[in-house]
């Protein structure tokens, strides 16, 4: 049974009192502040970038040569934006799913897949090792239909297919038609915490990490990498590039990503009582299957944390501070909860925020080197930086030694994506596919003239 009505309460309206912050992050458990680079420094490998793909790196260039002397910087706090920021999903996808890796790599999807899971077991493994507190679970990842053409949608995917009836026996939910379950290729994670311990892993080993270092100009000079800080100069045999949805100091790609703005609700804890009302007992990450999509899960305190939807751009790739909160989507999405739950009717959102997500045309990493080889980066993840971070890590540092390896021979390594245009064409482009994907989503899926253009260009994406 439903609680009674809340006095001043409203769907769209259960945010307003919550925090203008980072669920994960609010918390006094929180690592010490780390000191900045004090003066010119030089090493053997630089990582740039306190985000997983800097962390990974690092941890990963001390396993291949405990000898080799590494320095991670990041311009603020290790693990403060994105890595920090998610939703706490860890998928085994390297390819932002099977249809658009098969669509993209067809002669290779299979190893992709392979490799994924190999990367996620490592993931888990290195959790084991360093006794990382993350809440690290393997978890069931649930997709579904909530209108009628996405139930074949479902019915054609490889993973095992649910009814309307069997769906809700999982997760109570009326607006569900049927449901994909997949096994054994997500884990469910706090990413703040995972940050935090990777970041104590990397120092165990011997890597030095100075926070609240940015780095403004990234040039070659006298046979090393020199990169110019507050502090002074940092020198570098090798370069690790992790910056993701920031301007890359390689102003050559800076052209082949945008960031794209992701907003996030959590709810206050829920009782035993309410949280019998929706079951849910197995866990699973759930998400469904529009184009404008919602992810949602539980934490371990028995909040549901519920994001998606909107991905916002801002005009000339701002990324701001102000840009992490933004009403109508914290309002439509608090609707959209209520429409899914409506037997959760009074309870209230104690966290609401946003983040950039690092997006590229095929909506997968990217890589590459620069500087003659002495430069690695690694972009573009598209919302899947959690798990496929770390083969971008390993990747780069594959790239760096100057030696093929079947990583290298990829053609998902061997070639980029596309570039998005300049602005204005960019902000152009980006509202217009937004505005088609909602038109699609409104019309059973199909897809007008401009997504169908885009997919004869390879540039479509169907989430």
């Amino acid at each position: 049974m439903s609680p009674a009505p809340v006095r001043g309460w409203s769907p769209a309206g259960a945010w307003a009192e919550a925090e203008p912050a980072v669920h994960w992050l609010d918390t006094p458990d929180r690592t010490a502040p780390r000191e900045p680079l004090s003066g010119p420094t030089d090493t053997d490998l630089a990582v740039v970038g306190g985000g997983f793909t800097g962390l990974w790196t690092a941890i990963l260039a001390k396993q291949r040569d405990p000898g080799r002397d590494v320095v991670l910087v990041e311009g603020q706090r290790v693990g403060w934006a994105a890595s920090g920021r998610n939703g706490g999903f860890c998928s085994a996808s390297l390819t932002h799913g099977h249809e658009n890796g098969a669509s993209r790599f067809p002669a290779e999807i299979d190893v992709l897949e392979q490799l994924g899971t190999e990367n996620l077991d490592a993931i888990e493994a290195t959790v084991g090792e360093f006794g990382i507190d993350c809440d690290f679970r393997r978890a069931a990842a649930l997709s579904v239909a909530t209108h009628r053409h996405q139930v074949e949608w479902l019915r054609n995917d490889s993973a095992e297919f649910l009814d309307r009836d069997q769906v809700r026996a999982l997760v109570n939910s009326p607006t569900y038609l049927a449901g994909a379950l997949g096994r054994n290729g997500l884990a469910l994670v706090d990413p703040a915490r995972l940050a935090w311990g990777l970041a104590r892993a990397a120092e165990s080993l011997g890597v030095t990490i100075h926070e609240r270092t940015p780095v403004s100009r990234l040039r070659r000079a006298g046979g090393r990498m020199l990169l110019d800080t507050p502090a002074g100069t940092l020198a570098a045999r090798a370069v690790a590039l992790g910056t993701n949805a920031f301007p890359s100091p390689l102003r050559r790609i800076r052209l082949h990503t945008i960031p794209v703005y992701d907003h996030v609700l959590v709810t206050e804890p829920l009782t035993a009582s309410r949280r019998a009302t929706i079951g849910w007992e197995n866990g699973a990450g759930i998400d469904d299957v529009g184009n404008q999509f919602h992810y949602y899960r539980m934490t371990a305190d028995h909040r549901i944390l519920w994001g998606g939807y909107d991905a916002i751009y801002h005009y000339g790739r701002r990324i701001d501070p102000a840009h992490d909160q933004r009403p109508a989507t914290f309002a439509r999405l608090s609707e959209h909860f209520f429409e899914t739950f409506p037997q959760l009717e009074g309870l209230r959102f104690t966290h609401r925020w946003g983040g950039a997500i690092d997006t590229s045309t095929r909506f997968c990493a990217f890589f590459g080197t620069a500087h003659g080889g002495s430069v690695a980066y690694a972009a573009g993840y598209t919302g899947l930086g959690v798990g496929a971070s770390r083969f971008g890590a390993e990747v780069m540092l594959d790239l760096l030694a100057g030696k093929p390896t079947p990583r290298t021979r990829l053609e998902m390594v061997r070639r980029r994506p596309a570039p998005f245009p300049p602005e204005p064409l960019a902000y152009a482009a980006v509202q217009l596919t937004r505005r088609s994907l909602q038109k699609a989503d409104r019309n059973e899926g199909r897809r007008d003239l401009w997504l169908r253009t885009l997919d004869r260009l390879g540039l479509g994406f169907d989430s």
